[in-house]
């Protein structure tokens, strides 16, 4: 029961072969066709995140936790983008959500505790039998999208399915479903539901934590976010509340500091790897095979 043992062999922890099919597979999945498409999710969802903050200041001053906040919001986004799926999460408690939560909780736990480092000692902790169950609902959610997802295709027809999703988004199901590799061959069930499991539960923390520490920079610099406001508000001029596709690249201050944030606190702060063969040094010395 590896750590990430939830995310299955996906595009993170897959290798070889494997990894370079998937990786050309997904690459559609991320052209700027697809996911200019998706800033209108991105508005609605923080929508719903600043009215449920303007509600909880009529009451007074108020202490928020920007992390949870902004994590509801980035995992109501992705569930929109990835399954066209409306949680309704920030306002309401879901399975799915707490399971993603108890998750991330859990894998992080369990590193700082080194017992729990070996699989048949933490299987049979009481944090060992929480992981696996919030696994099992994680799973069975992502399983049942696909499986109903790849029905509605084969009844609707691909070509009819394609037609009608014509000017409107695409999400990463349709894109897993409608791929194909050079020999014409799909992702089987069990390698989109890894592939989901990935983007959802890899995309809404990281995402969040380095949306979080923005927040918090400019905060920090009061002169920095009031020229990033003034950067924006000279951008809509009043006929929008909106940011779209093209106006990202018209903010280049608000680009910068975000650039920043993240060179201070990157959202995935370490990176390891482990030598596929023996690699040999300029004076001679070996780093072996295996070695991470």
């Amino acid at each position: 029961m590896n750590n990430l043992y939830c995310l299955g062999d996906g595009l993170l922890l897959s290798r070889g072969e494997k990894w370079v099919r998937h990786r050309r597979l997904l690459t559609p999945a991320f052209h700027f066709d697809i996911l200019k498409h998706y800033v209108k999710i991105f508005n609605q969802s923080t929508d719903i995140m600043h009215a449920k903050w303007r509600r909880l200041c009529t009451k007074g001053p108020v202490f928020l936790d920007m992390f949870e906040h902004i994590s509801l919001m980035t995992l109501d986004s992705l569930l929109k983008c990835t399954f066209s799926y409306d949680s309704d999460c920030q306002e309401k408690p879901s399975d799915y959500i707490a399971a993603i939560y108890d998750l991330s909780e859990l894998i992080v736990e369990r590193e700082q505790c080194p017992p729990h480092h070996f699989d048949f000692i933490y299987r049979f902790s009481s944090n060992g039998r929480k992981f696996q169950r919030a696994c099992r609902i994680v799973h069975e959610f992502t399983a049942n999208v696909v499986q109903q997802r790849k029905k509605a295709l084969q009844e609707k027809g691909a070509e009819n399915w394609i037609r009608s999703k014509k000017g409107k988004t695409q999400d990463f199901i349709d894109i897993l479903l409608l791929s194909k590799d050079e020999d014409g061959n799909t992702l089987s069930d069990q390698e989109m539901r890894d592939e989901v499991d990935t983007f959802m539960f890899e995309g809404h923390d990281t995402t969040a934590s380095g949306l979080s520490w923005i927040l918090y920079n400019l905060a920090s610099h009061p002169e920095y976010q009031e020229k990033c406001r003034e950067e924006v508000t000279q951008l809509l001029k009043g006929e929008s509340t909106h940011l779209e596709w093209d106006d990202l690249s018209l903010l280049p201050f608000t680009t910068m500091c975000i650039k920043e944030s993240l060179r201070l606190h990157p959202p995935v702060t370490a990176v390891s790897r482990r030598c596929t063969e023996d690699i040999a040094m300029p004076d001679g010395k070996v780093i072996p095979k295996g070695i991470v």
